[in-house]
C-alpha cells in the first residue's frame, strides 16, 4: 500500500473559507442576538489555550468519548464570552449553540475545490488516502457528508485515539492499522502536519500556508502530486 495521510481542516476542507474557533463564536452569537457589536478579534485572544491540541505533547485517553471531549471545550468556549461581557450562565448557552454550530456538516463546512479531483487522480495513481487530524468527536460525519468517505480508507481523529498531531503516537494511530510500504504525510499547519510527520520518518508536504521552515510546499493539492512524482522517478533512478 502506498498512503497518503491528509490533515482536514485547512487542507481538505475549511468552514466559511477560514478556519479558527473565534470565527465560528462570532457566527454562533449572531444567530442568538442579531446585532450584537463582537468581531472574532473580540474572541480570538481568549481561545489561545484550553484545546486539547495546545498541549499535544499530553495525551487525553479521558477524552475519547464525545461528550467528555465536549465537556473539557466547553468552559473554554464560555470563558471567551465571558470576557466579551456574558454572564456566566449566558456564556455556557452560546458555548453549546457554538457547539451545536460547528458540528452541523450543513452550515458553512466545504471541500476546497481541488480536493476531490486531487484525491481521485492520486487513487487512480494506486495511492490510497487516511485522514489524520485533531478535530473533534463529530469528524468522520462531516468528512461524510462531505463526499469525501468514498475516497478515504480510514480517519483518525485525535478526539477519539487521544493523541493530538504532532504526538508521534497520532501517526501511528494509522500507521500500524494500515502498515503502508509508502507513506506521506500532507496539511497546512508546519508544526502539526510536516514537521512532526518528519521526526517520525513521513516525508511530508505543507499545502496552502507558506512557511520556511518546510522542505517542501506546494499552493494547492496537485503541488503534492508534482513531489509524490518527483520522489517516484528519483526512486526510478537511483
Amino acid at each position: 500500500m502506498r498512503l497518503l495521510i491528509w490533515d482536514f481542516d485547512g487542507t481538505l476542507a475549511h468552514r466559511r473559507g477560514e478556519t479558527g474557533w473565534s470565527i465560528l463564536l462570532a457566527e454562533a452569537l449572531d444567530a442568538e442576538e442579531a446585532g450584537h457589536a463582537h468581531t472574532p478579534e473580540t474572541f480570538r485572544p481568549h481561545l489561545r489555550e484550553g484545546f486539547p491540541w495546545h498541549r499535544p505533547e499530553v495525551e487525553h485517553p479521558e477524552l475519547c468519548e464525545p461528550e467528555a471531549w465536549w465537556a473539557s471545550v466547553r468552559p473554554v468556549l464560555a470563558r471567551a464570552y465571558e470576557a466579551a461581557g456574558y454572564a456566566p450562565a449566558r456564556a455556557l448557552e452560546l458555548a453549546d449553540a457554538a457547539r451545536r454550530l460547528y458540528v452541523d456538516p450543513t452550515v458553512g463546512w466545504a471541500r476546497f475545490d481541488d480536493t476531490l479531483p486531487a484525491l481521485e487522480r492520486l487513487s487512480e495513481a494506486g495511492w490510497t488516502h487516511a485522514i489524520l487530524s485533531n478535530h473533534v468527536p463529530e469528524l468522520r460525519g462531516i468528512v461524510a457528508a462531505l463526499g469525501l468517505e468514498e475516497v478515504v480508507a480510514h480517519v483518525s481523529c485525535s478526539a477519539e485515539t487521544g493523541y493530538e498531531k504532532p504526538h508521534p503516537q497520532a501517526y501511528a494511530t494509522v500507521l500500524d492499522r494500515l502498515r503502508p510500504a509508502e507513506a506521506w504525510m500532507v496539511g497546512d499547519n508546519v508544526v502539526a502536519d510536516v514537521l512532526g510527520a518528519e521526526e517520525v520518518g513521513l516525508p511530508a508536504v505543507l499545502v496552502r500556508r507558506p512557511d520556511p521552515r518546510a522542505r517542501r510546499y506546494a499552493d494547492s493539492l496537485a503541488g503534492v502530486e508534482s513531489f509524490l512524482a518527483e520522489a517516484a522517478a528519483a526512486s526510478a533512478t537511483g
